[in-house]
């Protein structure tokens, strides 16, 4: 059953952080499940259609929010707060939960933080503008590297470490 996104609620224990992931392309939803069960976090998960995947326990909620442009990220950036954490890969949700106090991970378990996401922000759009100027680059493609084992690894990692910090601040 889909809740809808104004009953999917905050953190079910006052002081822990609520886990909201950007699963419409999130290759490490099962990595997250595994550590929010391990620390007792509820889960939030934020896709355009509804996932078949998601286990369906009371600890995770599966919100649908429909096909707009960035319905998802409009969605997580107006719930997360300081002390949740929300798993992206794009920067400028992670720069709106930066901003709004949320620590930020990238499925790499690169962690977007108030330090780096000016210079993520500007190396994106960088990015953004050279594909755009250049026809050749555009139809050869390239996009982001092979997703690794390493790249679970470092993010299971840094999502543990993530979720001790926020415990012991609380």
């Amino acid at each position: 059953m889909t809740i809808p996104a104004n009953d999917a609620g905050h953190g079910a224990m006052p002081g822990f952080p609520t886990l909201y992931i950007d699963a419409d392309a999130c290759p490490v939803k099962d990595e997250a499940f595994r550590v929010a069960e391990r620390h007792g976090l509820p889960v939030v998960v934020v896709a355009n259609a509804w996932l078949a995947g998601v286990p369906r326990v009371p600890w995770i909620r599966q919100v649908t929010v429909g096909n707009a442009p960035d319905a998802a990220d409009d969605w997580i950036a107006a719930e997360a707060k300081s002390g949740d954490i929300v798993v992206t890969a794009d920067i400028p949700l992670a720069a709106r939960c930066v901003k709004a106090g949320a620590v930020a991970l990238a499925p790499n378990g690169r962690a977007f933080t108030a330090e780096s996401i000016g210079m993520d922000l500007a190396l994106r759009n960088l990015m953004t503008e050279l594909r755009s100027a250049d026809p050749l680059a555009q139809a050869t493609g390239g996009g982001p590297k092979p997703f690794s084992a390493k790249d679970r690894s470092a993010f299971l990692q840094a999502l543990h470490e993530a979720v001790l910090r926020l415990k012991r601040q609380a």
